[in-house]
């Protein structure tokens, strides 16, 4: 049985230590030491949406704990590397400092002369193309969002995306008389993607728009329920 001190205040080095001995080969959590990034990758995600749902509720007491869930993940995360040799979370600390000190240069060196704070971030990242940027953006991503930062950073190399009400109709007329499930999936997905942009046009974060239509949607219903 693997004891650990009591302590008044716990800290980021005692996470660590304790993802660790819950990963031991031999006297760890049957569940944690057999995890991979695979099998929790799914956690990860769902801790951070909880931790938004709570920065949603503006409940402090509710944050913290999710704030911590996600901590939790990032160092497990870490720790999987570490037993593979390939980086600790104390590099992870090291790698976000750094980044942080070279991104604020306005900050931390003096220089007032940084205005284009993407075009500082490209270049730290190799960015060069319109096909660069695009990768980057996460595949993970929820699709409206990503569709969002897609149409966001095309339009940095000219690439604008048609945004007016003519293309949604019509993409959505296509899904109604379409043949086959495929044809319709495809004008679906042509109508959200045109959806997306006619919200970036009128300033709208299409991602929220659809959250805040949800969120109404379901009291609207729990209220007629309940009635």
């Amino acid at each position: 049985m693997n004891a650990y001190p009591e302590k008044q205040q716990y800290t980021a080095d005692d996470l660590a230590a304790i993802i660790a001995i819950l990963r031991d080969p031999e006297n760890g959590c049957p569940w944690d030491k057999v995890q991979t990034h695979t099998s929790i990758r799914m956690n990860f995600l769902e801790e951070a949406y909880e931790a938004v749902d709570a920065i949603d509720l503006d409940d402090p007491e509710l944050m913290c704990e999710e704030l911590g869930d996600v901590l939790m993940q990032v160092v497990f995360h870490a720790q999987i590397e570490r037993e593979a040799g390939h980086f600790t979370f104390a590099e992870v600390c090291d790698g976000v400092c750094r980044k942080l000190i070279e991104r604020h240069p306005h900050i931390f060196g003096g220089d007032e002369s940084i205005k284009d704070w993407d075009s500082l971030k490209n270049k730290e990242k190799g960015r060069l193309t319109l096909t660069d940027e695009l990768e980057s953006v996460p595949k993970a991503l929820p699709a409206l969002m990503r569709a969002a930062k897609l149409q966001k950073r095309a339009a940095r190399y000219g690439v604008e995306t048609p945004a007016d009400a003519a293309a949604v109709a019509k993409a959505a007329g296509t899904v109604e008389t379409a043949r086959d499930k495929a044809a319709a999936e495809q004008a679906m997905g042509e109508l959200l993607f045109a959806a997306a942009a006619l919200a970036r046009k009128a300033g709208l974060d299409p991602e929220q728009a659809l959250q805040k239509c949800n969120a109404a949607f379901t009291e609207e219903n729990t209220q007629t329920q309940e009635s």
